[in-house]
């Protein structure tokens, strides 16, 4: 394999294992600590099955064009003579002349696609060659761009010109501002005879054949840009047509659009400009007839710009702040230029819900058909394909969008048409039912109405839909209207415009999570099976929340309408503007089984994958993957034994058992126990120490209680205490300050010997970040933290893993969910302290439940190989002695 330097021993097998699992196109599990040049790997191995397999595949090409034109004369003399034998048939009751000319025309056909693909390939290969190596024709380009501009300039000066004087039409009764928020008049796809798009649509190049391409998928942008940074220092990065994808927040580059802060407002306003640009002709057309308010058009959404764009993609590899940078320069949006580019790419870079959401997969023009599918930073993927596909609403939120579009409508009545009118009242009218489930009324004020029922109230989806009395709308039609007609961005506008402060709509990034109406729409449309049938009846579920502020109105549809077999819905009421509406999806697979379907290959990869139990029956057995197609990997890591010492303690100093169950964990002397421990190891360890805890309430709990007792006090002599903030922007400056503390310490020596920070599992800091050297020379976990199974959504996971999946081992499937949930959680924050191949550290694991065998058999191979359970303190502490000792010989 091509590599950038000698690799690890582990990274051959790692590549070599990926190559054997494209080229037999399997389902593949691979883990690779981080530390052991993962990424490198995928790179290295997948680009060298691609460029192979691309090489295979032109020589077959060649091959057949070669017997296609040798056996063309013999084939001319032979086809009078083939009739003969009319009578002759073969098995299927054809006549053989017949199944002959059939296979003739289907072999004919194959030749002349693939003369077609050649030919396009050639085109293709010769303008990017063209534009690689012609600076002259950047230079060009640029030029044309700026004389064109300065051309627009001086006709809108003349056009402005020209308009000066010329009054105010008297038809017009609202200014133009608000001319835009009326809704244009809608058709439905029945009544669409054709479906207007790009006016250059029939250009060849958007009508390009997908080459066989590799998706790679990770879960943050950052990660991704990362992968893009390792492609181009690879031996591919010359020669690989990589694109990268993103939301239009990441990059869109007109000012006006992204100034609106919001993914929501930012994709309705792009949408509502791109139609613009199409209607535009339309305008002009009737411009002597009725003047016609001007619209505003991108001027990014140039497709010969974007054109340009696309190919100075394919030329060269860029990551996403690349490619925003080249659309500014070039003018063109690098939003849809990236998806031009991407049936030509060999290689396409994109986050998890880019790939995982049908929708948006479809329309961002990713067809999946025979590709390569690989998806890094993986160990959530069962999380994040349930979260995209739930959905939430809550009822201040329901109440206030009913307002808000009564209002619009009254307002505007006169000026909307019958199918407008018709679908807003059909949107009042859900909102009303979604309400009256809650026990609310809309005409009143919500955070006033109290409701009657308190707790859980679980329905099936049938029973949902009869008692909110929506059974007889059609959902599907509802969201797809949402969607078109831009109806919340005309709703936005409306709501700024008249809307006071108390009453606006507000865009911070708080109040943009997933909600609102649209995609709540779209989450109980789903679940309606052209059969009618529901394999696992779904359940509606309420819940009673701390409101947040009124969420984007053009969600709420899209949720309703995509109620999968198995997903749930629960309600929990508490006042009316408190309670909440819930979709949560409880069988992830239903959305994988498309992917692993079309896909030629699928590779799962992960820094901690263990346990793989999860992945293997929850996501692939469900989707219907034959177990003889999945295959798994796991390696070691690349440091030597000794770097690592895992230790599983089982009492602490003063032998009180160390068991953090929910009824022990409270009891003032585990609390005193834990304190004793940390003490101890800080006196010993030097640098940095993270300790993590299994919750916010907990860390809380503990640190009121040490600071009661003094324990604080005496931690605080050997190390700086640092807590975990639960808000995401404070994490960095926490960080910096813990970084800082430590080199402090380590130059100025003395009695401070560090720093202790106190963490969650599944906070901001037990994920993606690294404490690699002296920021983690030993990691604690403090108990095991199971999840909360008190939670509703939990206990339906439960119950319906045990109704639907068979007991593995003697366990039920619903015991089996908690551990994983628990040991997956452990396994990604003990993982922060290993990070390449000279680092060395601790790793303390309180509790002796950890040495039991089904626990223990679920942590990562590289650490349960060299983990020591100690039964005493005394033992424990000696190893660590020894570590630090060693630490100090070779400082």
């Amino acid at each position: 394999f091509p590599f950038p330097y000698a690799p690890y021993p582990i990274q051959e097998r790692f590549m070599a294992a990926l190559y054997g699992a494209l080229e037999a196109g399997r389902v593949g599990i691979f883990e690779s600590p981080t530390g052991t040049g993962k990424s490198l790997s995928l790179i290295c191995g997948a680009l060298s099955w691609l460029r192979d397999f691309e090489q295979k595949k032109q020589q077959e090409e060649a091959r057949l064009l070669a017997s296609e034109e040798s056996g063309q004369e013999g084939t001319k003399r032979m086809t009078p003579a083939e009739p003969a034998c009319p009578d002759s048939r073969d098995t299927a009751g054809e006549p053989d002349w017949v199944t002959a000319f059939v296979q003739k025309k289907e072999e004919r056909d194959m030749v002349e696609r693939l003369k077609e693909e050649q030919i396009k390939r050639k085109k293709r290969e010769d303008r990017l060659e063209k534009i690689r190596h012609n600076v002259q024709l950047k230079y060009a380009a640029k030029r044309k761009r700026s004389e064109e501009d300065e051309t627009k300039r001086l006709l809108q000066l003349s056009k402005e010109v020209l308009s000066e004087g010329a009054g105010v039409d008297g038809l017009e009764q609202l200014d133009h501002d608000e001319e835009e928020l009326i809704l244009a008049e809608y058709e439905s796809d029945e009544e669409k005879k054709t479906v207007s798009g790009l006016e250059e649509d029939d250009d060849d190049d958007l009508e390009e054949e997908h080459v066989t391409k590799i998706y790679y998928c990770s879960r943050t942008h950052s990660q991704l840009s990362q992968f893009v940074h390792e492609v181009q220092k690879s031996p591919f990065g010359k020669d690989t047509r990589l694109v990268s994808l993103g939301s239009r927040q990441n990059l869109c580059v007109n000012e006006e659009v992204r100034r609106l802060g919001a993914l929501q407002l930012i994709n309705d306003r792009c949408m509502e400009m791109q139609k613009n640009k199409h209607e535009k002709k339309n305008d002009e057309e009737t411009e002597g007839k009725k003047r016609r308010v001007s619209r505003t058009v991108c001027p990014f959404y140039s497709y010969e710009q974007m054109q340009f764009l696309r190919d100075e993609v394919l030329v060269e590899v860029k990551d996403i702040e690349q490619l925003v940078a080249l659309g500014r320069e070039t003018k063109a949006c690098p939003y849809y230029g990236s998806r031009y580019a991407i049936p030509a790419a060999q290689l396409v870079v994109l986050p998890y819900q880019m790939l995982l959401h049908e929708p948006t997969r479809s329309a961002a023009g990713i067809k999946l058909k025979d590709q390569v599918v690989i998806i890094d930073e993986a160990h959530n993927l069962i999380d994040t394909i349930t979260c995209i596909h739930s959905a939430e609403v809550s009822g201040s939120q329901l109440c206030c969008a009913h307002s808000q579009l009564l209002q619009y409508m009254e307002r505007y009545r006169k000026r909307l048409k019958a199918k407008n009118l018709m679908y807003i009242k059909q949107i009042l009218y859900l909102l009303e039912r979604f309400v009256a489930m809650l026990g609310g009324n809309v005409n009143q004020n919500p955070s006033c109405q109290a409701v009657s029922q308190t707790g859980t109230l679980l329905k099936s989806i049938n029973d949902f839909l009869f008692q909110s009395q929506i059974d007889n709308i059609n959902l599907f039609k509802v969201q797809r209207y949402c969607e078109k007609s831009l109806i919340s961005r005309k709703l936005f506008g409306f709501v700024e415009r008249y809307g006071g402060p108390a009453t606006a709509v507000k865009t911070n990034k708080e109040n943009q999570k997933l909600g609102g109406l649209q995609n709540f729409l779209l989450t109980l449309q789903q679940g309606s099976d052209k059969e009618g049938e529901f394999r696992h009846p779904p359940l509606v579920h309420l819940q009673t929340k701390v409101p947040r502020a009124v969420r984007r109105i053009s969600h709420i549809p899209e949720c309703v309408s995509q109620l999968v077999p198995d997903a749930a819905s629960f309600l929990f009421p508490g006042t009316v503007g408190q309670s909440s509406l819930k979709f949560l999806l409880l069988n992830p697979a239903v959305h994988f089984a498309k992917v692993v379907e079309e896909c030629r290959a699928v590779i799962i990869a992960g820094g901690t994958m263990q346990p793989v139990a999860d992945f293997r029956e929850q996501l692939l057995s469900c989707a219907g993957v034959d177990p003889t197609r999945v295959v798994e990997f796991s390696c070691g890591h690349v440091i030597p034994p000794e770097n690592i010492l895992p230790i599983i303690l089982c009492s602490g100093p003063s032998n009180q058992q160390l068991e953090f169950t929910y009824q022990t964990r409270d009891l003032p002397q585990m609390m005193d126990e834990t304190g004793r421990i940390l003490c101890n190891l800080c006196n010993v360890v030097p640098g940095g120490v993270v300790c993590f805890f299994p919750s916010y309430e907990y860390e809380k709990q503990v640190y009121a209680h040490w600071e009661k007792t003094g324990l604080l006090t005496r931690l605080a002599t050997k190390k700086k205490i640092f807590q975990e903030p639960k808000k995401a922007n404070q994490v960095e400056q926490v960080l910096v300050e813990y970084a800082k503390c430590i080199q402090r310490c380590s130059q100025a020596g003395g009695q401070m010997t560090g720093a202790l920070l106190l963490s969650v599992v599944g906070g901001k800091m037990s994920e993606g970040i690294n404490f690699s050297d002296d920021l983690g020379r030993c990691v604690i976990m403090v108990g095991m933290p199971y999840p909360n199974i008190k939670s509703p959504e939990l206990q339906e996971k439960m119950t319906w893993l045990d109704k639907t999946m068979p007991r593995a081992a003697g366990q039920a499937p619903s015991r089996a969910l908690i551990e994983n949930l628990c040991m997956k959680a452990v396994n990604q924050s003990i993982g922060r302290a290993i990070r390449h191949q000279k680092d060395f550290a601790s790793i303390l694991l309180l509790d002796h439940r950890y040495a039991r065998p089904a626990i223990f058999n679920k942590l990562p191979q590289w650490i349960r190989e060299r983990t020591q359970v100690k039964p005493a303190f005394g033992s424990a502490f000696a190893e660590l002695r020894k570590v630090r000792t060693c630490i100090l010989c070779t400082a």
